[in-house]
């Protein structure tokens, strides 16, 4: 029997579970080892990028757990993380201790702008065997998939 045959032999939800699993461990593990010599993690990056994005202007806890990829982030950790390598500010307001403002620094501009070039390599390396119209694709269907 050859593994077509074993995949239309399988439950095609559990073996869709199945593949998404492991797509993610794989994309997991890969963007991983690509931020290692940056001493980044994914979470990380993404506050950063988050942060970028909003060109100057202040985000708060709320905002960033918003946009990361695990829920179950420790946010308040990851931003004091950060903190402490210099990439983003952290304000808490004297009236309302609650109010946090953050921002990324020049040092952590610096940073983005040094990881962009290899980034993009790296986003293309992983999507280089799918054309434009298949890329579109299996983001809708993760997304149709996603907003079940």
């Amino acid at each position: 029997m050859n593994i077509n045959d074993e995949k239309n032999e399988l439950n095609l939800p559990d073996y869709t579970i199945e593949n998404i699993l492991s797509a993610g461990n794989w994309m997991n593990e890969r963007f991983s080892d690509h931020l290692k010599q940056y001493a980044l993690s994914i979470q990380q990056f993404k506050v950063l990028r988050s942060l970028r994005a909003l060109k100057g202007e202040p985000a708060n806890l709320q905002t960033l757990q918003a946009e990361m990829v695990s829920k179950n982030s420790n946010t308040t950790r990851l931003v004091e993380k950060l903190r402490l390598k210099g990439f983003i500010t952290r304000f808490q307001s004297e009236e309302n201790r609650r109010k946090v403002e953050i921002r990324i620094t020049d040092t952590g501009l610096a940073l983005l702008n040094e990881i962009d070039p290899s980034h993009e390599v790296f986003a293309n390396s992983i999507v280089s065997n799918l054309n434009k119209d298949e890329i579109l694709a299996l983001n809708q269907l993760l997304e149709k998939i996603r907003n079940n």
